[in-house]
């Protein structure tokens, strides 16, 4: 009872018998090779996959490295321009013979005549 029977059933040849085995093999053929082509097609899929997302996360990381530039860039811009203000109004003010006269009095000690020159120390030099 324990031990398995064998069982001793023949198969009936007929034409309809083999033109099923043969249905049989030519279907697992058919999906051996639908198995073969969705495997080749997820690893094509994977692999183009991989290559997009490289290429979109290099164009990020050049983009981020851009804005920053740019933010930099535009920073010193604004200083630059302020800048040129700041030069322009000195060149200005040095075509004014009365502020050329003020300045080399205050930076060269030059006076009028009858005129005394103090000079008073900056607290701020000090500190």
């Amino acid at each position: 009872m324990g031990a398995e029977r064998q069982r001793n059933v023949s198969k009936i040849q007929t034409t309809y018998v083999k033109q099923q085995e043969y249905a049989e093999i030519a279907s697992a053929r058919k999906r051996k090779l639908l198995v073969r082509r969705l495997s080749l097609f997820f690893v094509l899929a994977c692999i183009i996959s991989y290559c997009i997302i490289s290429s979109l996360m290099s164009q990020s990381t050049k983009l981020e490295a851009s804005m920053v530039q740019k933010k930099k860039l535009d920073q010193e811009y604004s200083e630059l321009k302020k800048q040129e203000k700041v030069l322009k109004e000195d060149i200005v003010k040095l075509n004014d013979k009365e502020y050329i006269a003020k300045l080399a009095r205050k930076e060269y000690f030059f006076s009028k005549k009858n005129e005394i020159i103090f000079n008073i120390p900056d607290e701020d030099k000090e500190k």
